[in-house]
């Protein structure tokens, strides 16, 4: 495999992974504001359920996103439609733990908030403040998660040699055609960055834990 070709899939990789966290950051944040500040009906199924998508197959999420896209064929096999794929497993990992850490700052100061005539809405902006850190190690973790995956980015960009081939794609198709050598150097690249995503995540949680 040579250079330029790892460079460009080390680049797409965390262009499409990095595109896709930033979307389910966007849309994940505000839902897990309002599902740890906000009281409703189905509010509790709806935790429980982010909470259960964790746990859901990659090659599922992506055959899921596969259905969805097949009307639309110029998404499929493309980065947009990759892009889409991963953010539909990053969004539960934001939703969920982002819940857990705002309703965990609602429960320490809310009663303060409270007494000073400041309701749930307009005490969002300060605990959004204070939860900065716990905030992106949750996003970070996200990203850790999608950038290292392979079943969603497969079942819906095909692997596609200088389109949708990314760092997981070429590590398994160099070594289903057995030469895994060939993968090395992406494996080294994609553990470097995985290790570095959990070294932010564990300093985060750290600063937290000592704030």
């Amino acid at each position: 495999m040579q250079a330029e070709s790892v460079v460009a899939i080390v680049l797409l990789s965390l262009w499409i992974s990095l595109l896709a966290t930033a979307l389910a950051a966007v849309v994940g944040l505000p839902a897990a504001a309002c599902l740890a500040l906000a009281r409703f009906p189905g509010r509790h199924v709806l935790v429980v359920l982010a909470h259960l998508l964790l746990g859901m197959p990659p090659v599922v999420v992506g055959l899921a996103v596969y259905r969805l896209l097949i009307d639309s064929r110029s998404l499929l096999f493309t980065p947009a439609g990759m892009v889409l794929a991963q953010a539909a497993l990053a969004l539960p990992i934001v939703v969920a733990f982002g819940t857990r850490v705002l309703a965990a700052r609602w429960r320490a100061y809310g009663r303060t908030y409270l007494s000073c005539g400041a309701g749930r809405l307009r005490a969002l902006p300060s605990l959004l403040a204070m939860s900065r850190a716990p905030l992106a190690a949750v996003v970070l973790a996200a990203f850790g998660r999608i950038v290292a995956e392979l079943g969603a980015v497969l079942a819906v960009g095909g692997n596609i040699a200088g389109q949708t081939r990314t760092m997981t794609t070429a590590i398994m198709q160099a070594t289903a055609a057995g030469r895994p050598e060939l993968g090395v150097p992406l494996a080294l690249v994609l553990s470097g960055i995985t290790l570095a995503v959990s070294a932010a995540v564990l300093l985060l949680t750290a600063r937290r834990a000592g704030a």
